[in-house]
C-alpha cells in the first residue's frame, strides 16, 4: 500500500481548515502545513491536525509556497488541497481503495476537481488537476500564480474528485491579478501559459479590453494547449459581446473549430449570436447540436451546464419563438433533467400551458 503526505499552504483560513482536514485525515499518512503569515487562529487549527506546521514568508508566489510544504514530506506520494478544498466521502472511499490497488509505475494521478457549484449543488465548472505525485519523482511547482505541475511521466486519470467550497464573498479576489500585473510592471516576460490565465482573470474582473488583448496575444503565439485555445475563443466571444464588438464574435467562435471538435459551449455561443439577431430558426439549429453532444474525455475546463441544460432550454425558447410549442415543450423536459428544480423550467411549463391550455407537469 502506498503511503500519501498531504502538503498544503494556507493563511487566514480558520474559517474552513477544520472542514478540509475532517474530511481527509483518515485517508493520508502525513499531513504538513505550511502557513504563509497567518494572523487569525489558522496556525492552531492546523497544529491540532499536526506537529508538522512551518512558516513561510509570503513572497508573492504560489510555487513557491507550494514546493516549501512538498519538500517536508517523506511519504510515497505528495498530495496537494486548498484549505477550501473538501473531499467528498465517497472520494475518501475511492482513494482508500486506490492506496492499496495503484501501481507503484504510476508517477501521477489526477482527480476531478468540482470549483463552483450551482443553488442545488450541482457543479457548474469541472477541471481536472494533478492531486498525486510521486516523491522521489522531485516534482516542482511552476509558475507564481495558477501554479502547476507538468504532467510528465506515467499519467493515471482517475475520477476521483475534490470540491473547492470557497465561502462566498463579494466580487473577486484581486490577490491572483495584482501578482500578474506586478510581473507586468517588472517587464518579465509571460508565457503562453500566464498569458492565458492573466487574461481569465482581467475578464473575471470585467476589464474587458485588456482581457480580450491578452486572450488574442495568447492565440498568437501559437503555442497555447489546444483546450486552452479553445476556451479562449469562447471567452473572448464573451468580451467581444460585452464591448459590443459583434462583428468580431462569430469569427472568433468559428476559429475555435481550428483546434479541434466543437465543444457546446461554442455552439451554444454562436446559437445566442443568431437568437440575438432574432434568427431562430439557425440559433435553433445549433442549441440543438450542442444539445446532442456528451461531455468529452478531456483534461480541460468543463462548463456543465452547457452540456446540457443550457442547449435544452435554449431549444424549448427558439421553437417557442417559432410557435412549435409541442417541441418546445419536449425540451424543456429534457432541461429538466439535466437540472432537476430549477426555476427557468418551471416557469416555461406555466407559460406552455397557459399557450397551449394542458395543465403543467408537476
Amino acid at each position: 500500500m502506498i503511503t500519501i503526505s498531504l502538503c498544503m499552504i494556507v493563511k487566514n483560513e480558520e474559517a474552513v481548515l477544520a472542514r478540509c482536514l475532517e474530511s481527509i485525515k483518515h485517508v493520508v499518512d502525513e499531513i504538513i502545513i505550511v502557513d504563509t503569515g497567518s494572523t487569525d487562529s489558522t496556525k492552531a487549527i492546523a497544529q491540532s491536525y499536526t506537529a508538522k506546521v512551518y512558516d513561510f514568508e509570503w513572497i508573492q508566489d504560489f510555487a513557491a509556497a507550494r514546493n516549501e510544504a512538498f519538500s517536508k514530506a517523506s511519504c510515497d506520494y505528495q498530495m496537494w488541497l486548498d484549505a477550501d478544498d473538501v473531499f467528498p466521502e465517497n472520494s475518501a472511499i475511492e482513494l482508500l481503495l486506490l492506496k492499496e490497488t495503484l501501481d507503484p509505475a504510476i508517477d501521477i494521478v489526477t482527480m476531478k476537481y468540482h470549483t463552483h457549484f450551482d443553488d442545488h449543488g450541482n457543479p457548474i465548472f469541472i477541471s481536472t488537476r494533478e492531486r498525486l505525485l510521486k516523491r522521489k519523482n522531485g516534482y516542482t511547482w511552476q509558475d507564481p500564480v495558477h501554479e502547476f505541475i507538468p504532467l510528465i511521466g506515467n499519467i493515471m486519470y482517475s475520477d476521483i474528485v475534490v470540491h473547492h467550497k470557497k465561502i462566498k464573498q463579494d466580487g473577486f479576489s484581486t490577490r491572483n491579478l495584482e501578482i500578474y500585473k506586478n510581473q507586468e510592471k517588472t517587464g518579465k516576460p509571460f508565457t503562453p501559459r500566464q498569458l492565458y490565465y492573466y487574461a481569465r482573470e482581467l475578464k473575471d474582473h470585467g476589464q474587458w479590453i485588456n482581457a480580450a488583448y491578452y486572450f488574442e496575444k495568447f492565440l498568437n503565439t501559437k503555442e497555447g494547449w489546444i483546450e486552452d485555445n479553445i476556451a479562449t475563443c469562447y471567452n473572448l466571444s464573451i468580451c467581444y459581446s460585452a464591448l459590443g464588438d459583434s462583428h468580431k464574435i462569430m469569427p472568433i467562435l468559428l476559429k475555435s473549430l481550428e483546434y479541434d471538435a466543437p465543444r457546446a459551449e461554442v455552439c451554444c455561443e454562436i446559437g445566442y449570436y443568431y437568437k440575438h439577431n432574432k434568427n431562430y430558426a439557425t440559433a435553433l439549429k445549433w442549441f440543438q447540436i450542442a444539445a446532442s453532444m456528451s461531455i468529452p474525455d478531456t483534461a480541460g475546463f468543463i462548463l456543465k451546464d452547457y452540456w446540457g441544460y443550457i442547449p435544452n432550454i435554449e431549444c424549448c425558447v427558439c421553437y417557442c419563438h417559432l410557435g412549435d410549442y409541442k417541441n418546445a415543450g419536449i425540451f424543456n423536459e429534457r432541461a429538466a433533467i439535466h437540472k432537476p428544480g430549477v426555476a427557468a423550467v418551471d416557469i416555461n411549463r406555466k407559460y406552455l400551458a397557459s399557450i397551449t391550455g394542458n395543465a403543467p407537469k408537476a
